[in-house]
């Protein structure tokens, strides 16, 4: 295989050739600037990936940055830095900075980072969308008023699926949940399934255990028509009362990758998207895999 060039600009000596032994011995062929001005120099030798430091005397970072995506604007370039921070970031990321990482960077993570910008560069990449573009905007949902029964919300929702079925549109895009709305028509919750599920046991099975000795009233031998029961219970109480009221939000603007480590830090099936502070849709986790199956599909 063709070793990735990695161009490493850095004006502290020992941590540019300390961190340049370390990545040659993992494979890459690397090339040593102490300041922008030499890195223009070695940008001849047509590097793969650049590895630029911030803060350096002459030139900083971010002109260098500037420079090179000027002279050669596919080059993907990764910031260092040890004094940097949000403003910093955003600056880079304007200027098209593939990545920006903090000094002391572990060194498998900018192995990793280098590979993936050599990667993005070097193949024909499917155009990664943003929240807003794979979200289900929220006139698709079913939608009813904060003081409806789940009564009123399962009407809707049938309502709804007899709509999709004579039109030949039944996809699954979120018309399994339903869209609780306020007075004026922002987003008060989401009545989903699992809320329902969640409804239906009693509450003292999600109470302590008892003693032992009482353990054989969570026997589910005794539980025939419990199910059933518990459905007329709660089919004429206030969705309310059962709905997930506290959606996590998202900007529509917000790449995949934030999406998705979102979901997971979280954890969270759906986040709620906002464009200018207004609710547009929802997206879920089914939408990030129909991403990741568009772009296997596409490499």
């Amino acid at each position: 295989m063709v070793k990735i060039k990695v161009l490493m600009v850095d004006d502290e000596e020992r941590f540019r050739v300390t961190t340049a032994k370390i990545l040659d011995r993992k494979g890459f062929d690397t090339i040593l600037a102490a300041s922008g001005e030499e890195a223009l120099e070695k940008m001849a030798e047509n590097p793969n990936v650049v590895i630029l430091d911030v803060k350096m005397g002459g030139l900083d970072g971010h002109e260098t940055l500037k420079l090179i995506k000027a002279r050669t604007p596919d080059t993907p370039v990764i910031m260092l830095t040890g004094h940097g921070g949000v403003p910093s970031a955003q600056k880079a990321y304007d200027t098209g900075a593939y990545d920006y990482l903090a000094k002391p960077c572990d060194v498998d993570l900018l192995s990793a980072k280098i590979k993936d910008a050599h990667d993005y560069a070097t193949k024909v990449a499917y155009i990664e969308k943003l929240a807003g573009d794979i979200m289900i905007p929220l006139e698709r949902y079913t939608q009813i008023p904060l003081e409806s029964t789940v009564r009123d919300a399962i009407k809707a929702l049938e309502k709804a699926m007899r709509h999709l079925m004579a039109t030949d549109r039944l996809m699954d895009t979120g018309h399994r949940s339903v869209v609780v709305t306020n007075l004026d028509g922002s987003v008060a919750g989401l009545l989903s399934p699992q809320d329902l599920i969640d409804a239906v046991r009693p509450e003292y099975l999600s109470a302590p255990k008892p003693a032992m000795a009482d353990s054989l009233q969570y026997s589910a031998m005794f539980w025939q028509g419990l199910f059933t029961s518990r459905v007329k219970e709660i089919m004429d109480k206030p969705v309310r009362d059962f709905m997930t009221a506290h959606i996590p939000v998202i900007d529509a603007q917000a790449n995949l990758m934030e999406v998705a480590n979102t979901m997971v830090s979280l954890p969270a099936r759906r986040m709620l998207v906002q464009a200018d502070n207004a609710d547009v849709g929802v997206v879920r986790e089914q939408e990030l895999f129909y991403e990741i199956a568009k772009i296997i599909s596409s490499s």
